[in-house]
């Protein structure tokens, strides 16, 4: 790939990469914003341009050269590297058979020998979030507080699985539970407050500076100032450095601990682990969408069955059809679809007759109890329960509701 450096007069000085480059003596190019075919440089030179000439350099490359992006081929998947998050997403991905082979904890990079063609990325949420939108991930997982927060709406973002059952939290307005905060127990109250003015707003402190700012403008505070800060935000108030908090919250445990309270109107959402794409890979890459689909079809199996037990009893009955008018009449007994009923053949004086009928059912594990209950009231016995692990649709739903939004 060849360069060619437009500049204008420039100031002599000497520059450590000058000699390699065979660059003039002196410029100012930030090399870290140069893709090149196989590093990327995290270093910039030395050397300064005059203030008014540093807007006027340019860097060209010809026609010829293709990007890192355009020549890649493997389908790149986002993991979160650390914390609860990175382990219950490994967790969920063995309880679907996909094994994350790392060679070495340390590395950043691993594979699913399962999914060919693709590699693990394992990176912070937020940076995710970020790659895909930049098109060095075409899939990822993350928080949907993440995901709100870092996509800002873009629209070549898209979610492909929205509940993968853990990292359940919510984006909450928190505020001390005393003084003068002691009888505010809604947002329209703090709102209300005479307090707030433009030489004294609302002091919040908050990690979510896209999310908190528009939310606090939707419900028409106007005195309000955000603080960016990470972690501990719990103790801000308690320092005289924000009035307020906006946190991620999942038991408030730690807020009750603090002497914050949460406020009637004061959630921004609902959170939990989901499953993300980048809409151009999807739309233009077939094989990023069979991967899709099966990782998809893996997660929507698993965790539908989850939450289900099979359960099997013997009953006497004169046909299936009676047995199974007996079960049906029963509205925790009514299965998926509907029970399965086989004859179970018994052997009497030499003869085989289907003297019982076997039924098989599946129950949600909250109902279980009441279900075996319903069954012994129509004559079922031998009652039997297995867990199940997948349970797959003809169609996975979430597949076809996917297409749809890709218009494919």
């Amino acid at each position: 790939m060849s360069l060619r450096l437009h500049l204008p007069n420039f100031q002599q000085c000497s520059s450590p990469l000058s000699s390699s480059l065979s660059l003039p003596p002196c410029f100012h190019v930030p090399c870290s914003q140069i893709r090149w075919p196989h590093a990327t440089w995290s270093s910039s030179i030395a050397c300064r341009l005059p203030q008014q000439q540093q807007s006027v350099a340019v860097i060209e490359k010809n026609e010829t050269s293709t990007s890192v992006l355009s020549e890649r081929k493997v389908i790149r998947f986002g993991l979160p590297s650390k914390g609860r998050m990175a382990a219950d997403t490994l967790d969920l991905l063995k309880d679907c058979q996909l094994l994350v082979k790392q060679v070495n904890p340390r590395q950043y990079v691993a594979e699913i020998p399962q999914l060919s063609n693709l590699e693990v990325w394992f990176q912070r949420p937020k940076d995710i979030v970020r790659k895909l939108l930049s098109g060095d991930l075409d899939l990822g997982i993350v928080g949907f507080d993440t995901f709100s927060e870092y996509g800002l709406g873009n629209e070549d973002l898209i979610i492909v699985h929205d509940a993968l059952g853990y990292g359940d939290c919510r984006l909450s307005l928190a505020i001390p539970n005393h003084g003068i905060f002691e009888s505010i127990n809604s947002l329209r109250e703090l709102s209300q407050m005479p307090q707030w003015t433009a030489s004294k707003p609302l002091r919040i402190a908050t990690g979510f500076t896209h999310l908190g700012p528009k939310f606090m403008r939707d419900n028409g505070f106007v005195n309000v100032t955000f603080s960016t800060a990470d972690g501990a935000l719990e103790a801000a108030p308690a320092m005289g450095i924000a009035d307020a908090i906006l946190d991620l919250v999942s038991s408030g445990t730690t807020l009750k601990e603090n002497n914050l309270k949460e406020i009637e109107g004061g959630v921004l959402l609902e959170s939990q682990a989901v499953l993300v794409a980048r809409r151009k890979s999807l739309v233009e890459q077939k094989d990023v969408r069979c991967r899709t689909k099966e990782i998809l079809e893996r997660f929507e199996a698993h965790l539908r069955a989850v939450d289900q037990f099979t359960v099997t009893a013997h009953m006497r009955g004169s046909s299936a059809e009676e047995v199974a008018g007996r079960v049906c009449s029963q509205p925790s007994l009514s299965g998926l679809e509907g029970p399965t009923i086989s004859p179970v053949f018994c052997k009497h004086n030499g003869k085989v007759t289907p003297d019982y009928y076997a039924i098989v059912i599946c129950v949600p594990k909250k109902a279980l109890y009441k279900s075996v209950q319903q069954l012994r009231e129509i004559g079922g016995s031998g009652v039997l329960v297995s867990p199940l692990t997948y349970i797959f649709e003809e169609v996975t739903p979430r597949w076809k509701e996917l297409l749809l939004k890709l218009g494919l």
